[in-house]
């Protein structure tokens, strides 16, 4: 079975941009999103993905991707109805990758930092840039930022 681990944080600066890679365009919208399970479209670059996630229980939940045709992935976007825009840049800090995704769109504003894991307890050094973790608030959940955008919130 798939496993995602992942921790999240707010991005309180700017200085994670001098050690980023790239950015890339990211599209993602949900064809099912309940307590038990998301099912996500998402075309990041040039690439497409459909991913299935389990509940979170802890940090952890069961994960599946596949790739798909970039084109497959526009039309099931069109069957999604709200879309998460964002950029994605990786920044490797102390061996780990960290995904920093800068929300456009109706998440303007909002930026965060992701980690993934080994296991649960694994200890990582956080960036200088990193600020408060959000890994238990569900409103960071991308598929509640689709249906709840950040920009929404008062």
């Amino acid at each position: 079975m798939g496993i995602e681990i992942e921790r999240k944080f707010l991005v309180k600066d700017d200085l994670w941009k001098e050690f980023a890679d790239p950015p890339v365009s990211c599209y993602q919208g949900y064809l099912s999103a309940d307590k038990e399970k998301t099912v996500r479209v998402r075309i990041i670059g040039d690439q497409a993905y459909l991913t299935v996630k389990g509940v979170t229980t802890g940090l952890t939940r069961a994960e599946f991707e596949y790739e798909i045709p970039v084109s497959d992935a526009q039309d099931l976007l069109e069957l999604c109805g709200d879309v998460v825009q964002k950029t994605r840049a990786l920044v490797r800090h102390q061996g780990m990758i960290w995904e920093i995704d800068v929300f456009e769109g109706s998440n303007d504003g909002l930026v965060l930092a992701e980690v993934e894991l080994d296991t649960e307890d694994q200890p990582i050094e956080l960036p200088s840039w990193v600020g408060l973790e959000v890994s238990d608030d569900k409103r960071y959940y991308n598929a509640c930022l689709a249906k709840h955008p950040f920009t929404t919130w008062s």
